[in-house]
């Protein structure tokens, strides 16, 4: 494995966090879903939850029915496996998403604006590529996506909006996302989907998960 090897640091009394590393790229992310699969699928007893972020893996355990100890050094033995990130396989829990979007957004002329293209050149850099769902935060079922095409790439908004709409497409530094529910938010607004991304009445409620794959697609 290349760069520093893995740690396995205490998150708490009953959480392990493997971190692979410190950077935001699509190859150590790459890793990390892996990681987070070969843990799902030891089904060691006692873990009761498994959270991928952009380069660690954070594993809640039940500190009765769990041995820490054990855990730590099978965690740490599963993240030093020593294959190349090119040659990791795709998870077979990753799911290609297509969402498709009306890009109506109040900020896509500003996007154009600040980064010297049209409108229409805006949409297709940002339908063009398939995503990485990095990880889910900030709101329920808020997935942030990479990478945005690099012509793209805008700091946030110096004043974030109050309200920002269920289902507004925005991009935000060098991601991607849709707001899921009605809530503040400081990226820029390019576009809409009616998709739900987070329904409470649905299993599971949010429609993305850590390492699945996203589409975006025009409705116009």
């Amino acid at each position: 494995m290349s760069g520093a090897p893995p740690q396995v640091v205490p998150l708490g009394d009953a959480a392990w966090t493997v971190v692979l590393g410190e950077s935001v790229d699509l190859e150590l992310h790459r890793r990390v879903t892996v990681l987070a699969e070969r843990i799902r699928t030891e089904a060691v007893a006692g873990v009761l939850e498994i959270v991928p972020a952009y380069a660690a893996v954070t594993v809640f355990f039940d500190p009765v029915t769990a041995d820490p100890d054990a855990l730590r050094e099978r965690l740490l033995e599963l993240a030093e496996d020593g294959l190349p990130a090119s040659a990791l396989p795709v998870p077979s829990s990753s799911t290609l998403v297509t969402i498709p979007v009306r890009y109506d957004g109040p900020d896509l002329a500003y996007v154009a604006r600040e980064t010297g293209l049209t409108e229409r050149e805006v949409i297709r850099l940002h339908a063009e590529p398939e995503y990485r769902v990095y990880l889910l935060g900030f709101a329920p079922g808020f997935a942030y996506l990479g990478d945005l095409d690099p012509a793209l790439v805008l700091p946030r908004r110096s004043a974030p909006r109050l309200r920002v709409p269920a289902g507004a497409v925005a991009i935000g530094g060098a991601q991607t996302g849709v707001y899921p529910l009605a809530t503040p938010g400081g990226w820029h607004l390019i576009g809409s989907t009616s998709l739900k991304m987070f329904d409470p009445a649905r299993e599971p409620a949010a429609l993305l998960r850590a390492g699945d794959r996203v589409r975006f697609q025009s409705a116009e």
